[in-house]
């Protein structure tokens, strides 16, 4: 074990705990424990919605997937900006505005439940279960890559890696609550960024130069550089439909709900876009330069099924060991980033759309957030059942999750932001059909079967909730729903923003 690595990581894990310490201290409320108070900056709103975006696949799922396939994998992040950009512009003010308006919603449950007038329930039941099985298995994605980098760093037993990894992740979420988990993601995508460019950058140096780097990645890979080699046209579009999921991810769009005003999403847009594109092209980059690296020394080798240790292998290789481990503690920022907002915004909806309305409506703020407490730690105990086969690939959970959640929710969220018309039986109907297309879809094969099954789940969540609406006689209440909720009261927009 690496004396310099543990004492960086138990340093990282110590931080982590001072931040949740202070955000509990900051905690009174249900309001602040389930989305801050409603009084994030710009700043801690950009970066903490893309650190919880940015999970443990960006620094193993998609450099190991560029290091084998070449740069035509970064489509994904074409793909991934594009549909943030939009989320940013098209979502995130309108969302603001209309959870603000209708009595200050607090999860997307709630916020559904009271822009269709649901009086019945059903459709704040049916939204938690469904953020409830998709977040657990994007939990688990979490947690296996979190365990993976202490196996392979620490020499750490898989199973005690995984133990200690939600451990010390459901101490300061269920303490913190939202404010910990925000605070601590800014903290995190600062490192994030601030690993991912430096590994790039020196193998860059250490193989002599961009154009010495480039001759050794074109001898060792032919056609890496290349955006369509082998790239099928179901390839393309399954890629590029990542960005649809952006829509539908409610620990990304609970930080839209949190900023203190919406005459700041223009900076927050741009501090996150700015973010996002560095860290995305920086990743990239770290499975290009890996080709070359491992193409040109003789030991150690790489093997295919490593690959998504690349950045790993390249932290211990080319840093001394109390640098690695501070590069190292970056897949733990990204990992855990993700894991502790995601067991957040499912307890939350747990405590304040099921528990509250349905068992003890008149349950005060200090019972739902225990409530909240209690539920983070029994998701977290499922979700380490389901990590605890450790050949489970990070890539192939989070697609899996991130298709589930964004045909769920993205068309509904959309609409109901959109289109006056929309009704409660719209709203349950995109719901449901956007997941169910999702887990059918996902065990075809051949042809166009095998296109990314975020995209058929799209679509045909949109279809269901429009035609159930236009058929639903109960639309004109959720109109009139819709007319009070006015529209997001947006600054100017200034010139050149993007």
């Amino acid at each position: 074990m690496e004396s310099p690595t543990l004492i960086t990581f138990t340093g990282y894990f110590v931080v982590l705990c001072a931040i949740g310490f202070a955000a509990w201290r900051a905690t009174h409320t249900a309001e602040d424990y389930i989305l801050g108070g409603r009084r994030l900056g710009p700043a801690v709103t950009a970066l903490s919605a893309g650190a919880s975006d940015m999970s443990g696949w960006l620094l193993l799922g998609l450099p190991g997937a560029v290091y084998l396939a070449g740069i035509q994998e970064s489509w994904i992040v074409v793909g991934l900006v594009i549909g943030a950009w939009c989320n940013w512009r098209l979502v995130a003010p309108r969302l603001r505005t209309a959870t603000a308006d209708l009595n200050g919603s607090l999860t997307l449950p709630e916020y559904l439940a009271r822009r269709f007038d649901d009086q019945s329930h059903a459709l704040r039941i049916v939204t938690t279960v469904v953020i409830i099985v998709f977040f657990t298995f994007y939990t688990a994605a979490g947690l296996v890559a979190g365990a993976k980098l202490f196996q392979s760093t620490l020499g750490t037993d898989y199973y005690t890696a995984l133990i200690i990894g939600i451990g010390v992740i459901v101490a300061y979420t269920s303490v913190g609550g939202f404010l910990a988990v925000s605070w601590t993601d800014a903290f995190q995508a600062t490192l994030m960024l601030a690993a991912l460019a430096a590994v790039p950058i020196i193998v860059v140096s250490e193989l002599g130069g961009i154009e010495s780097t480039l001759d050794h990645l074109q001898a060792q890979a032919p056609g890496a550089l290349l955006l369509t080699r082998g790239l099928t046209t179901i390839g393309l579009v399954s890629l590029l439909a990542w960005g649809l999921g952006y829509f539908g991810q409610p620990h990304i769009l609970a930080r839209f709900m949190a900023i203190e005003d919406v005459s700041l999403m223009t900076d927050a847009r741009r501090i996150g876009m700015s973010w996002m594109v560095i860290i995305t092209v920086a990743a990239v980059a770290v499975g290009l330069t890996g080709i070359a690296w491992f193409g040109l020394k003789s030991t150690p080798t790489l093997a295919d099924a490593d690959a998504e240790t690349i950045f790993i292998q390249l932290s211990q290789l080319i840093f001394n060991p109390w640098i690695a481990g501070a590069l190292l503690a970056a897949i733990l920022a990204a990992v855990m980033s993700t894991i502790d907002s995601q067991l957040l915004v499912a307890s939350s909806a747990l405590a304040e759309d099921v528990y509250k309305p349905l068992l003890h409506p008149t349950a005060g703020d200090t019972e739902i957030i225990w409530i909240g407490r209690i539920a983070v730690g029994l998701i977290a105990l499922v979700a380490t059942f389901i990590a605890w086969d450790p050949s489970n690939q990070v890539l192939a959970l989070v697609s899996y999750a991130w298709a589930g959640l964004g045909a769920s929710f993205g068309p509904v969220i959309l609409l109901s932001l959109y289109w006056s018309r929309m009704s409660r039986g719209g709203a349950l109907a995109g719901v449901l059909v956007g997941g169910a297309v999702v887990v059918f879809w996902k065990h075809l094969e051949g042809g166009w079967f095998d296109v990314y099954e975020i995209l058929p789940g799209f679509i045909a969540a949109t279809i269901a909730v429009v035609v159930v609406s236009l058929l639903d006689p109960a639309r004109h209440a959720s109109a009139r729903v819709y007319k009070e909720m006015g529209n997001p009261r947006t600054a100017p927009p200034r010139r050149g923003a993007f």
